[in-house]
């Protein structure tokens, strides 16, 4: 690398290394303005356009449109956990929820507030908190446009619309709308 000296066998890697240098975004997506640096990210961009789900989940045939996703969701069929905390040897399914329990030993909080400074172990929960600084409800109900800033909460208020009760008693095959009120039962 003409930047770092980092050493590579092949060209096409090293070019790659060097837009992390450059900020070069050679990509474009066919349906929007976004750019990318590598031709694999903007492929996997594209479909959040077009909705193609190339692949399948063995175990239920479920779409994905991430190889990744898919294999992570087939853990939930075979129980695999292959990742496991340092500190405690709990195990999980997917590495970043790991990692983000680890940061409960040690009390790491990576992320921060920009509006008010509280920080935060998971990105998720910072960017869900900075949203109730700004005020911003990105997320709008279907059925009669009450707004709200938690993607969750949204999609719980719309079961009020559409009855649906996705979770079911594993005992009484009773159903709820909600995962806390079937827990509580």
């Amino acid at each position: 690398c003409k930047h770092c000296k980092k050493c590579f066998s092949d060209l096409g890697n090293c070019k790659k290394h060097e837009r992390t240098h450059t900020g070069e975004k050679p990509y474009n997506c066919k349906y929007c303005k976004k750019t990318f640096r590598h031709s694999s990210s903007c492929n996997r961009h594209e479909r959040t356009h077009t909705g193609k789900k190339p692949y399948t989940c063995k175990y239920c045939k479920k779409c994905f449109r991430q190889s990744s996703s898919c294999k992570e969701h087939e853990r939930t069929h075979t129980g695999e956990k292959p990742y496991t905390c340092k500190h405690c040897k709990r195990t999980f399914t997917q590495s970043f929820n790991c990692k983000k329990h680890e940061r409960t030993h040690t009390g790491e909080k990576p992320y921060t507030c920009k509006y008010c400074k509280k920080c935060f172990n998971d990105l998720g929960n910072c960017k869900q908190h900075e949203r109730t600084c700004t005020g911003e409800k990105p997320y709008t109900c279907k059925h009669c446009k009450q707004c709200f800033s938690n993607l969750g909460n949204c999609k719980r208020h719309e079961r009020t619309h559409t009855g649906e009760k996705p979770y079911t008693c594993k005992h009484c095959k009773k159903c709820f709308r909600q995962s806390s009120s079937c827990k509580e039962h």
